[in-house]
C-alpha cells in the first residue's frame, strides 16, 4: 500500500466511525464528520504541532471544533493519535460516563481545548486564544511563543450573532495565527440553509478585515486543503477565513447533501452502501485495521520533537521564569496579595472604584492580567493604569477595548483562559451580564479562570431606570452552577474578594456598586469570613441575638445602621431594644460550600432572619424568614432616592425586623 493509499484508507476508517457511533448511540450527527475527514486528517497529521502524551504543553498549536456537533471527528483524531481514548471510547459514544460525551467537554477529555456546543461559542473563543498567544509572544518572545489556533466552524456558527461580534473585534486587532475553516456544506437541521441564511461569507469577511480565500470544492482534496492552511497561516497582520464547500455526509448514496445526514444516524442499510462505497467492510462495526493506527500515531514522535525542542529552549531562556510560571498559573507571584490596599472605616467609595484600586495595586505582580471592558473600561473598574491599550501595533498591550460587544468578551475571555498564559479580567454594567449568559454559563462548565467585574448593580445606580437596573440578575447568575458570584459590602471585602479571584480556578463574578458606600468597622479583618461568603460582621454585646439581619453588597451597611436603631430601641421606643446580629453574605456559592457547623454558627436555627438586598427575593428563603427586597422591576430617579422609595433605609428595615419578630409563626430553622 503507498502512503497515499493509507492515507486514504485512514479518512475513509473516521468516516466508518463517524457512521457507526451515532448508529450504535442512536444519536449523533454523522453527516459534518464524514465530511470534513479530509480536513482534519490534515490538520491532524501534516499542519498542527501537537503532543497528544502532553496535551498541555504551552506551545502547541490549538484546534477548535466549534460546530461541536460533529464531536464524533474530533473523538476519533484523538483516538487514533493517542491522546489516551480507546475504540471501547469510541463504542461509547454519547453514553451515561463516557469521554466521548455528545459534544466535546474540555476536563472530561484530553485533547479537547474548549468546551463547544452552542454555536457561535468557538468562534469567539478562537479570537481569544488569537488575543493570548500574540500577547504571551510580544512579551515573552518567539521562542517560548509561536503557535497559530485552527478553528472549523459551519453555517450555524456564522448566522448566530456572536460570530459577527468576534470577528469584527479580531479583524479590527489584526489577529495574524488566527485561521478558521468555513465548512460550507449548505444544510442545518431544518433543511436547506437557503431557508433563512443567503449571506456573502467572503465578503462579510473581507468586510470585517480578514484575509480570506474561496478554495471550493476541494473537500476530498487533501493537497489543496494543506496548501490553503498554508498560505493562511502565512498571514500574520490578519485573521484568515478559509471557505470550503464540503457535502453533507458523503459519500452516501441516498443521504449525501441532505438535512438527514446532519442530526441523525444514516441508518444500518444506508452505512453497510456506503462502507462499500468508501471499501470498508461493510458488516464489521468500528474497524480499525493497525496499520491506520500506526499511521496516526506517528504524531506522537514529531509532536514529542516539537515539545522536546520547546522544552530547550525554555530551559535555556535566560527571562523571567517566576514571572512566566505565574502567567502559566494565571495568578500572581509569591506574596502578591500582600500589595492589596486596605481601606480605613468611615470612608465612602463605590466598590467598582475600590476593585480598581486593587486592581492597580496588583497588576504588576500578576503577571498574566489582560483587562478590558465592552466600552465602559473607566466605569467598570477594569482600567489599568498607563497601560498600553492592545492592538494590531500594540500587541504587548494588556488593555483590551472590546467595544459594545459584551457576546463576544465573554467568549473570547474564556478562549483567553483555556489557552493558558492569561488572566482575563472584563467588566460592563451587571445588566448586561445577559448578553454574556452563554459564554459565562461556558466559562463554569469549562472552569475557565476568568474574572467578570459587572457594576451598577442594584436599583442604586438612579437615573438610567428600569431597562439598566438590575433586579434579576444576581438570582439567576446565582443559579449557575460553577459560578462564583461575589457581592462585596464595602471596599475591603472588594480587596478579599479580588484576592480569591486571582486565587481560585474557575470564573468568579464581582457584583460592585456605582454608588459610594462606607467602609464598614470588621470588613479589613474579614479575609476568612469573605472566603468563606458569609460571616458575623456585628454582634450584639450582651446576650444571643432576638433577629438575625443578613445583607450583601450595599445592604449591608444599611443593616448595620438598623441594627444599632434596634439595639437603642429606635423605631418603636416603646417595645424596647432588640438585639440584632449583621451578617454580611456576599457569596451563597461560596457559603454553601462551608460545613453545616459553621453554617449554624452564623446563622444559628431557631433565630429570625431578616435578608435585605436590592434585587429580587427568590432564593432568599433558603436563608431567611423575610426580604426587604425587589421584586418589579425600578424606576428613574436619583439612586439614593429610588433605594429609600423601595425601603433600602435603616428605619424600614428595623421596623421590617420587628414586624418580623412580632409575627406568631415561629422560625422553622
Amino acid at each position: 500500500m503507498t502512503e497515499a493509499e493509507l492515507e486514504q484508507l485512514g479518512i475513509n476508517v473516521i468516516r466508518g466511525l463517524a457512521m457507526d457511533a451515532p448508529q450504535k448511540a442512536d444519536s449523533g450527527h454523522p453527516g459534518t464528520a464524514m465530511a470534513l475527514a479530509p480536513l482534519a486528517h490534515v490538520l491532524f497529521t501534516r499542519i498542527m504541532r501537537h503532543d497528544p502524551a502532553d496535551p498541555h504543553w504551552p506551545d502547541r498549536d490549538r484546534f477548535i471544533l466549534s460546530n461541536g456537533h460533529a464531536s464524533i471527528l474530533l473523538y476519533s483524531f484523538l483516538f487514533l493519535t493517542g491522546y489516551g481514548l480507546t475504540l471501547d471510547d469510541i463504542r461509547q459514544f454519547r453514553q451515561w460516563g463516557s469521554k466521548t460525551p455528545g459534544h466535546p467537554e474540555v476536563h472530561l477529555t484530553a485533547g479537547v481545548e474548549v468546551t463547544t456546543g452552542p454555536l457561535g461559542q468557538g468562534v469567539g473563543n478562537g479570537v481569544g486564544m488569537g488575543m493570548a498567544e500574540r500577547w504571551l509572544r510580544a512579551r515573552f518572545g518567539p521562542d517560548l511563543v509561536d503557535h497559530h489556533t485552527f478553528v472549523i466552524c459551519g453555517d450555524g456558527d456564522l448566522m448566530e450573532g456572536i460570530s459577527h461580534e468576534a470577528a469584527s473585534l479580531a479583524g479590527h486587532l489584526g489577529l495574524g495565527r488566527l485561521v478558521y475553516i468555513y465548512d460550507d456544506n449548505h444544510i442545518t437541521i431544518d433543511g436547506p440553509t437557503e431557508l433563512a441564511y443567503t449571506d456573502v461569507v467572503a465578503e462579510r469577511f473581507d468586510a470585517y478585515g480578514w484575509h480570506t480565500d474561496n478554495i471550493g470544492e476541494v473537500a476530498n482534496d487533501t493537497g489543496a486543503l494543506e496548501a490553503a492552511i498554508r498560505r493562511a497561516m502565512a498571514v500574520e497582520d490578519k485573521p484568515s477565513m478559509i471557505l470550503l464547500r464540503s457535502h453533507i455526509g458523503w459519500p452516501s448514496p441516498h443521504k449525501t447533501d441532505t438535512a438527514a445526514a446532519h442530526g441523525s444516524p444514516l441508518g444500518e442499510d444506508e452505512i453497510r452502501e456506503t462502507k462499500a462505497i468508501l471499501g470498508l467492510p461493510a458488516d464489521e462495526q468500528f474497524w480499525v485495521p493497525d496499520e491506520v493506527v500506526e499511521l496516526y500515531r506517528r504524531c506522537l514522535a514529531r509532536g514529542q520533537a516539537h515539545r522536546s525542542a520547546w522544552q530547550t529552549r525554555l530551559d535555556a531562556w535566560d527571562g523571567d521564569k517566576a514571572t512566566w510560571d505565574a502567567s502559566q498559573r494565571g495568578g500572581g507571584l509569591e506574596g502578591w496579595a500582600e500589595k492589596l490596599p486596605i481601606f480605613e472605616v468611615g470612608t465612602k467609595l463605590a466598590t467598582r472604584v475600590a476593585i480598581n484600586q486593587c486592581i492597580t495595586a496588583t497588576a504588576e505582580v500578576v503577571p498574566g492580567l489582560m483587562a478590558g471592558s465592552a466600552d465602559l473600561t473607566g466605569n467598570t473598574g477594569v482600567k489599568l493604569a498607563d497601560a498600553v491599550n492592545q492592538s494590531a501595533g500594540h500587541p504587548e498591550g494588556n488593555q483590551i477595548h472590546y467595544g459594545i460587544r459584551e457576546h463576544a468578551m465573554g467568549a473570547a475571555m474564556t478562549g483567553m483562559a483555556r489557552h493558558g498564559g492569561v488572566l482575563p479580567v472584563g467588566g460592563t454594567f451587571f445588566i448586561f451580564s445577559d448578553y454574556m449568559r452563554p459564554s459565562v454559563r461556558l466559562a463554569a462548565l469549562s472552569e475557565s479562570h476568568v474574572i467578570y467585574s459587572w457594576t451598577h448593580d442594584s436599583v442604586g445606580l438612579g437615573e438610567d431606570g428600569p431597562t439598566h437596573q438590575p433586579v434579576e440578575q444576581l438570582a439567576s447568575l446565582r443559579a449557575v452552577p460553577g459560578l462564583r458570584v461575589i457581592r462585596p459590602a464595602d471596599a475591603n471585602e472588594t480587596a478579599h474578594a479580588w484576592r480569591i479571584a486571582v486565587d481560585s480556578d474557575g470564573p468568579t463574578a464581582l457584583v460592585l456598586s456605582r454608588q459610594s458606600i462606607p467602609v464598614l468597622a470588621g470588613t479589613a479583618e474579614a479575609v476568612d469570613g469573605v472566603a468563606r461568603g458569609g460571616y458575623v460582621l456585628v454582634d450584639p454585646p450582651d446576650g444571643d441575638p432576638d433577629v438575625i439581619l443578613i445583607g450583601t453588597g450595599s445592604e449591608v451597611s444599611v443593616c448595620v445602621a438598623a441594627a444599632g436603631m434596634l439595639a437603642s430601641g429606635g423605631g418603636d421606643a416603646a417595645a424596647g431594644p432588640v438585639r440584632a446580629r449583621v451578617v454580611s453574605l456576599p457569596s451563597w456559592d461560596l457559603f454553601a460550600l462551608q460545613t453545616e457547623a459553621y453554617r449554624r454558627e452564623v446563622l444559628p436555627p431557631g433565630t429570625r432572619r431578616l435578608a435585605v438586598e436590592a434585587a429580587a427575593s427568590f432564593g432568599w428563603e433558603r436563608y431567611a424568614d423575610d426580604v426587604v427586597a425587589i421584586d418589579h422591576f425600578g424606576a428613574s430617579a436619583p439612586g439614593q432616592e429610588v433605594l429609600e422609595h423601595f425601603g433600602y433605609t435603616p428605619d424600614n428595615v428595623a421596623a421590617r425586623a420587628r414586624a418580623l419578630l412580632a409575627r406568631a409563626t415561629p422560625a422553622t430553622r
